[in-house]
């Protein structure tokens, strides 16, 4: 561990006082890193280890601490960029999302308490990833949406989510109102500007097996239930001029599904008589329905 000095007065780790007054690091009771960053991760994890130990029993706001906190997180940037890369298809810059989550990493740092006997790289990464996570929730929206739906559409979410844990199934529209305090409508509200937060490509593919191509490749295509949908409009006005009987010919063969022997007992009349009627009926209709697509 070639990075590690001996104890005493080193300088400041490197990148830590970039622009500004160099001051020589404070005395250390422990190990000295000349350069966080060139420490192999097995060996940043371990050094991390002692360091949060350290960092525990320093005045917050000393030298000492600031310079034992700095170094843990030149030691764990690692960790935040590992991170990062699970938001590279973001759009975002990488970069940016590193910043983010290093904001993360300080705060798993300052909260870290190492007598829970939990591992720091345990704790660390769910906190970098929920910064990076609220960094998308409260700055990324594919439009604009006023500012009071973008604090409503939060408040939703963790509402959400807090009645998911208490509940055991997700909350609905009525209990979220009553939890947060606020109207039903205005939930609905919050939850249709979710919708603004992102947006999908053209390009984008269904997913699953059953998926219809992109939504690109779907534009314009024909659709056959149309048709269905244009030509019962057409017929409602036609089947309303029938006559009493002829409609409830109608209704008992195409609603309630009655063969033409079951209509003939019903009306009294034979089998033929109820195709002839039925047939007569239907050219009719067919007539009056293709007369005005003419």
């Amino acid at each position: 561990m070639s990075e590690v000095s001996t104890i005493g007065t080193v300088p400041p780790a490197a990148g830590r006082c970039a622009g500004a007054e160099q001051q020589p690091a404070p005395v250390l009771d422990g190990p000295v890193i000349d350069d966080p960053s060139a420490v192999a991760p097995a060996d940043a994890k371990a050094l991390s280890a002692s360091l949060l130990e350290r960092l525990r029993t320093l005045e917050e706001g000393s030298a000492e601490y600031s310079y034992v906190r700095g170094t843990l997180i030149e030691l764990n940037v690692s960790l935040v960029r590992y991170v990062a890369r699970r938001f590279r298809q973001s759009g975002e810059p990488m970069e940016d999302i590193v910043q983010v989550g290093t904001i993360g990493l300080i705060k798993a740092i300052d909260r870290f308490d190492p007598t829970r006997g939990l591992e720091f790289v345990t704790f660390a990464i769910p906190t970098v990833v929920g910064e990076i996570k609220r960094f998308f929730r409260d700055t990324t929206w594919a439009v604009h949406v006023p500012r009071r739906l973008q604090e409503l559409r939060l408040a939703i979410a963790k509402g959400r989510d807090h009645l998911e844990q208490t509940l055991g199934r997700p909350a609905t529209v009525a209990e979220l109102a009553a939890h947060l305090g606020i109207t039903e409508e205005e939930v609905v509200e919050g939850m249709v500007a979710g919708n603004a937060h992102t947006a999908g490509s053209l390009d984008l593919r269904e997913e699953g097996e059953g998926g219809d191509g992109s939504l690109l490749q779907r534009l314009g295509r024909h659709d056959p239930g149309l048709e269905k949908v244009d030509n019962l409009q057409t017929l409602k006005p036609m089947v309303a001029a029938l006559g009493e009987r002829d409609r409830r010919i109608l209704h008992m063969r195409f609603v309630e599904e009655m063969t033409q022997a079951e209509i003939g007992a019903e009306l009294g009349v034979s089998q033929m008589h109820v195709s002839r009627l039925l047939a007569r009926i239907l050219a009719g209709l067919r007539a009056g329905l293709l007369g005005d697509a003419a």
